[in-house]
């Protein structure tokens, strides 16, 4: 596994990015996703996405030189490079889809991006490769953010960990009400940074940009997730406070996810920084429900402390929390499913739209 922030591998790739529907469950984030890379040089070692990666992705990822796509997370970065024909095919049967056929809770919004981080800086030992690499990055996400604006009705929404995304503030204001802006901000602390996130902007750069787009007049949301286990109560009360002057149409939050490979990477990154901690909360069992739904009382705790309830939006996991067992072990079960539930069924703000209930 990569220990810096340089990819050891990071090329072209040979797909180009195309919009296609993603399959989100109780997100109201979006109906389709573009994802502009394979891979990603943040390298979040809590990030899910290593499953799909092993599981769709592993043998093109192979012929690469990713011999393990779910250890190797964050040191490899294929770039989808621009086919004008294949991206407008694509827009034009989402602009064309009936909203009958689509999910209630995604506001006909295109999700940049959903696999990766659609702003960050790709490395490469020859310098003229990585120059190549970022130029078309960010071409590819201009020409393709242009192509929704000028030729479909479709939304957007974008999620980053980057201030990068500051220069494109020109092009997220022509859009109006139809784009929002967000960052992820589980915590404002510099050393849970550098233990679950060590490749990723400071938390400070990122609620700067959150910011600096409310001040620009690009609506705004941000994703309080995951937040991790040593945040608490307070550190999620810290980072409600911060955001609030943003005015976040909505806040969204969740724990960790458990999923392949996220236990072995946050041990693995604990041991190099020197850090002790209690990976048993990383095995799935009690003591990571315990902590989930705690986690997410503690958010309602701190959204109504910092004035922002009726912003705040869950993430619980459905298929973890809403078993029976979990469930029967509530002070009241029915109470408890209610409670997911409302949840699961909320649909997110959007500009313009009339708040949700």
């Amino acid at each position: 596994m990569n220990t810096d922030k340089t990819p050891v591998i990071s090329a072209l790739h040979d797909a180009p990015a195309t919009i296609e529907r993603n399959h989100f469950k109780y997100k109201s984030l979006s109906c389709w996703a573009l994802n502009l890379f394979m891979g990603c040089a943040h390298g979040c070692r809590f990030c899910y996405v290593t499953e799909t990666s092993i599981k769709y992705q592993a043998g093109l990822l192979k012929s690469y030189g990713v011999a393990d796509p779910v250890a190797d997370w964050g040191s490899y970065v294929l770039v989808r490079p621009w086919d004008e024909k294949k991206f407008m095919a694509s827009l034009r049967k989402a602009e064309e889809t009936p909203v009958s056929q689509l999910n209630a809770d995604g506001n006909r919004a295109v999700f940049l991006c959903s696999t990766t981080d659609p702003y960050q800086t790709i490395r490469n030992p020859d310098p003229d490769i990585q120059n190549m690499l970022n130029d078309q990055a960010r071409s590819v996400l201009r020409k393709a953010l242009t192509a929704i604006l000028d030729h479909s009705t479709l939304n957007v929404r974008i999620l980053t960990r980057s201030p990068l995304a500051c220069k494109d503030f020109d092009l997220f204001k022509k859009f109006g009400n139809r784009l929002l802006l967000g960052t992820s901000l589980p915590t404002l602390d510099e050393q849970l940074r550098q233990l679950y996130e060590p490749g990723v902007p400071h938390p400070k750069q990122r609620l700067k940009l959150l910011l600096e787009a409310h001040k620009a007049g690009i609506p705004t949301y941000v994703a309080v997730a995951p937040v991790f286990p040593e945040v608490g109560y307070q550190g999620m009360r810290d980072v409600f406070e911060a955001v609030k002057a943003a005015k976040p149409l909505t806040i969204f939050m969740e724990p960790v996810n458990l999923r392949l490979g996220i236990a072995e990477r946050i041990g693995r990154n604990a041991k190099q920084l020197g850090v002790e901690m209690d990976m048993s909360i990383y095995d799935g069992g009690e003591k990571w429900i315990q902590y989930a739904i705690q986690s997410l009382k503690d958010a309602e705790r701190a959204a109504k402390a910092t004035g922002q309830l009726d912003r705040l939006h869950l993430w619980p996991d459905h298929q973890a929390l809403s078993s029976k067992k979990v469930a029967k072990s509530q002070p009241d079960s029915d109470a408890y499913l209610e409670w997911l539930g409302r949840h699961w069924n909320r649909i997110s703000e959007w500009p313009g739209k009339k708040k949700s209930k």
